[in-house]
């Protein structure tokens, strides 16, 4: 049996090199399911996606997703795509089978976590907001930590300068003072050991109709680590989440940064999607 992706739709370009291109799965001709494969809006035209794979019912568990997800492949290396990019829900458990199968790798999960009631800090850490005179050396550093974000998963130079400038223009547009956003430092005894950034999801509408508060930044000078401030942050982030009025709180944690996810399991945060990634070589 041969399977083919067939087009069911003109080709979508945009004008920074982005492709999108709806397609049907097909098994010596027959229609048995749908794929739908996209540039990665951030990372470039060189960062393929999956933005959606469907087998029907009656075709499944009989290697169909795997052919399709190959011939996908092949297509974005026609594109010029050096990496495919996929999104999984955590409950999607033969979807999460098959990337692995495939040679997938986890860059990153996100984690959600209901909140109750405000936390306490420990004995000796206070939160207050960041002060005027602080935020013009936490944003350049926020900023330069982005940019090599993103120069490591391979976007060129101009491109992350672009890129971040246009997601501060929008998370922060006024700053200090951006609405629905809090911008905290943490002490210890009277020294600053930290800094903490949350705000309130307007990016996605099921996130706003739960009333989610995401973490954007959390990070403890180098000098202090080690010694729980880092679980302090988060529950400062909690407090403030709540303030906000919002009864979830989500991150992001990179895949391989054990300590990071042991933190945050232990403070009761589950797993809502992994992100996967895979070279194309």
């Amino acid at each position: 049996m041969t399977t083919t992706l067939r087009p069911t739709e003109p080709e979508q370009r945009t004008d920074d090199g982005g492709r999108a291109r709806s397609y049907e799965v097909c098994v010596n001709s027959r229609p048995v399911g749908s794929i739908r494969l996209t540039t990665d809006a951030r990372l470039g035209p060189t960062a393929g996606r999956i933005e959606e794979l469907r087998i029907a019912d009656p075709e499944r568990h009989r290697g169909r997703g795997t052919v399709a997800a190959l011939a996908a492949e092949e297509v974005l290396r026609g594109w010029g795509c050096t990496q495919l990019l996929a999104r999984v829900p955590a409950q999607a458990h033969s979807a999460l089978g098959l990337a692995g199968a495939l040679g997938y790798r986890e860059r990153g999960r996100n984690m959600v976590k209901p909140l109750g009631q405000p936390p306490v800090l420990p004995e000796g850490s206070t939160v207050r907001p960041m002060a005027e005179a602080d935020y013009p050396a936490w944003y350049a550093h926020q900023r330069a930590g982005y940019l090599s974000d993103l120069l490591e998963r391979g976007v060129t130079r101009q491109q992350a300068e672009t890129k971040a400038d246009a997601d501060y223009r929008t998370l922060l547009p006024q700053g200090l003072v951006t609405p629905g956003t809090v911008l905290r430092v943490l002490a210890h005894d009277g020294t600053d050991v930290g800094t903490l950034w949350i705000a309130l999801r307007t990016d996605q509408p099921d996130a706003e109709r739960m009333g989610e508060a995401y973490v954007f930044s959390v990070e403890v000078a180098e000098e202090h680590r080690g010694h729980g401030h880092g679980r302090s942050l988060m529950l400062a982030a909690e407090g403030d989440s709540l303030a906000l009025g919002a009864r979830t709180l989500g991150l992001h944690v990179f895949g391989g940064n054990t300590p990071a996810l042991r933190l945050y399991e232990s403070l009761g945060y589950e797993v809502v999607e992994y992100q996967l990634y895979k070279p194309l070589l």
